[in-house]
This record gives C-alpha cells, sequence and structure tokens, in this order.
C-alpha cells in the first residue's frame, strides 16, 4: 500500500507538472487512480531529472541506480522513490517497463535524432507507450491485444507532443521529427535550430506528424473495451485531451514556433463529460484484434515483456490461418486413422 503522505506528494507534483493527466485520473477509479498518480509522479521526476540539469548523463545514471533499489524493495527515502516502489510490489511490475522510459531519457540525454518515422516510434514507445503499458498493468490488464493498443495511444500522444513542441524543442538544441523528412524538403536540421521559423515546409511536416498521430488515435479506441469499465471514461479523456492540443496546433495554422499549443479548463471538463459517455458506447466496438491487428513492431517488445497469454483451445494458433491448419491436421489424422482400420479389415480378411 502507498503511504498516504507520499500519494499526497505525488498528486502535488502532478498537479502543477501535468495538468492533462491530472485532469484525466479524476475519471478513474480510486484502486486505479492512486496507484497511477504514483506512476505519474516518479516518470515526471525522471523527465524533469533529465531536463532541468546540464549534466543529463549522469542523471540518467542516478535514475538507473534509483530504479533499481526500487526493484530491490530498498527505495530511496524519497516519497515518489517509496510510493513507486509500492506499486511496483503490489501490481508485480514489469521491470522492463520503467527500463524502457529509462532508456528514452538516456537517448534525449546523448541528444539522439532519428532518421526515419520508424526511429520517432522508437523513441516514443520509451518514453510513452511504456507508459500506456504500465497503466494497463494498474488496471490488471495484461491481455496482449488490449496492452497493443494501449501502445498505440501512447505513441499518438508523444506525436502530438513533439508537434506542438518544436520551437521549445528547437531553443534547446533538441529535434525530433524524422530527418528523412527534413531531407525531403530540402531543409538542413542545424540551420533550422540556429533560427526557427514557422516556415510553410515545417508547417507541412507538423500537420503530416499530427495526421499520424491522429491515425494512432483511432486505432487505439477499440482497446479501451477491454479495460475495466470504470477505467474507460478516464482513458478517454487522456486520449481526446491530447488530440485537442493537436487540434489547437492546427488552429494556428500549424504554428509551433512562435506559439504553444494548449487547451483551456473549460475544453478540458467538456472532454470529461464527453469521455463519460462515449465510455458507454465502446462497450458494444469489436474486439481491437479483429481490427487492427498487431502492435506497433518498435513497441512489440513492450507488449511481450508484459502480457499474460491466454490458453488457446486451438494449439495451431489464432486467427483464420491456426483454424485453417488445425482442420488439415484433423483431416490428415481422420485419413490415418480411416488407413489403418482399412489395412486391419484387409488382414482380417486374409486370415
Amino acid at each position: 500500500m502507498i503511504d498516504p503522505a507520499d500519494l499526497k506528494h505525488c498528486e502535488d507534483s502532478i498537479r502543477t507538472g501535468s495538468y492533462s493527466f491530472h485532469a484525466a485520473s479524476k475519471l478513474l477509479p480510486a484502486r486505479v487512480r492512486d496507484p497511477a498518480l504514483a506512476l505519474y509522479a516518479f516518470c515526471r521526476l525522471t523527465d524533469d531529472a533529465v531536463d532541468l540539469t546540464h549534466d543529463k548523463s549522469a542523471a540518467v545514471l542516478m535514475l538507473g541506480e534509483r530504479l533499481d533499489l526500487i526493484y530491490r524493495g530498498q527505495p530511496r527515502n524519497a516519497p515518489c522513490d517509496r510510493a513507486f516502489a509500492a506499486v511496483v510490489d503490489e501490481f508485480e511490475m514489469p521491470r522492463t517497463l520503467p527500463e524502457a522510459l529509462l532508456e528514452g531519457m538516456a537517448w534525449d540525454a546523448m541528444g539522439r535524432r532519428y532518421e526515419t518515422l520508424s526511429g520517432v516510434y522508437a523513441y516514443s514507445a520509451r518514453v510513452a507507450a511504456a507508459v500506456g503499458v504500465m497503466m494497463a498493468v494498474l488496471m490488471r490488464v495484461r491481455d496482449p491485444h488490449a496492452l497493443a493498443r494501449a501502445c498505440d495511444l501512447g505513441v499518438a500522444m508523444q506525436l502530438t507532443n513533439i508537434a506542438r513542441d518544436v520551437g521549445e524543442d528547437a531553443a534547446e538544441g533538441r529535434f525530433y521529427l524524422p530527418l528523412q523528412w527534413m531531407a525531403e524538403i530540402g531543409l538542413d536540421v542545424d540551420e533550422f535550430l540556429a533560427r526557427p521559423q514557422p516556415s510553410p515546409s515545417i508547417r507541412r511536416l507538423t500537420q503530416k506528424l499530427l495526421s499520424d498521430a491522429n491515425r494512432l488515435y483511432f486505432r487505439s479506441e477499440p482497446g479501451v473495451a477491454e479495460l475495466p469499465f470504470a477505467c474507460r471514461p478516464g482513458i478517454f479523456a487522456a486520449r481526446h485531451i491530447y488530440a485537442a492540443i493537436g487540434r489547437e496546433v492546427r488552429r494556428a495554422d500549424y504554428d509551433n514556433i512562435t506559439r504553444r499549443a494548449y487547451t483551456s479548463k473549460g475544453q478540458k471538463l467538456g472532454w470529461l463529460i464527453w469521455s463519460a459517455a462515449q465510455a458507454m458506447a465502446v462497450t458494444v466496438m469489436p474486439r481491437s484484434a479483429v481490427l487492427y491487428g498487431k502492435p506497433l513492431p518498435e513497441c512489440a517488445y513492450l507488449v511481450d515483456a508484459t502480457a499474460t497469454r491466454r490458453p488457446s483451445d486451438n494449439p495451431w494458433g489464432e486467427g483464420r490461418a491456426g483454424e485453417i491448419i488445425s482442420i488439415l491436421a484433423q483431416l490428415e489424422a481422420r485419413e490415418r486413422a480411416r488407413r489403418g482400420a482399412t489395412l486391419e479389415q484387409y488382414r482380417r480378411e486374409a486370415i
């Protein structure tokens, strides 16, 4: 159990550091909201520890030591560490997930840039999809299809963050848009970072990234039906509040250099109300595996580390291919049995 004083500290840090999550968390049941606050407070701690220091490499190494102590059951004497250690113990949190987050922070510390959209996905898998999978664990959900959709939502949110923060990141010397995209429009990254401007080319790339984020937002929705009913409004709220940030970027004609998109308290309240209503409708949505299949390849290792595979009545695998193989195997077994019976009958008649 999380100590109430530690939980209060976690909630205070989220209230001032992550407005969107704090708003969405109000729709989660207490059994999920409390450990989620501890989770997000620890994630916020890791993010700030790297962003707010000049020696980023040392900060990542220090966080690695703190995480190691947490998984030994000996957390540092700090509220966020103690609270997250309680969550790790109660929910048997796979270590792969927070370590993925730490790896993403390490990539930031190294100033890594990403050649393709797949590279941006890989980064987003670590700093965002891993958090989405951890949230599913807090809901006691480990179905691989639900986890795959949680990854889609996490990546979509991170793409939205990247699209919104191009100007802020440039001021810090960071760049997350695919380098391949920049090469296609003939824009040098270092020249852009030296004098960031909301040029038509940058606006087009921002629009392209947000279009992909929207695709993943919609792809994630059927997975919400696989979550506990009481958790669905909070997850829908997070999805809509983040997507709304992307719409604010669009409303600013994709100027993410001189302006920073945000949503108002009134907008957040509206999405909270809509999310509660949508949670009722999602019950009739088709199973995500039927429509959207496997997780993004960049996220597959998160799902594999977390999923509890359900025993299947069909040992030949899932889906139509498994059914066909199973049927052919049964047919072959019957044919062998028939041949065996025919041979036995022939022997008896011969005698």
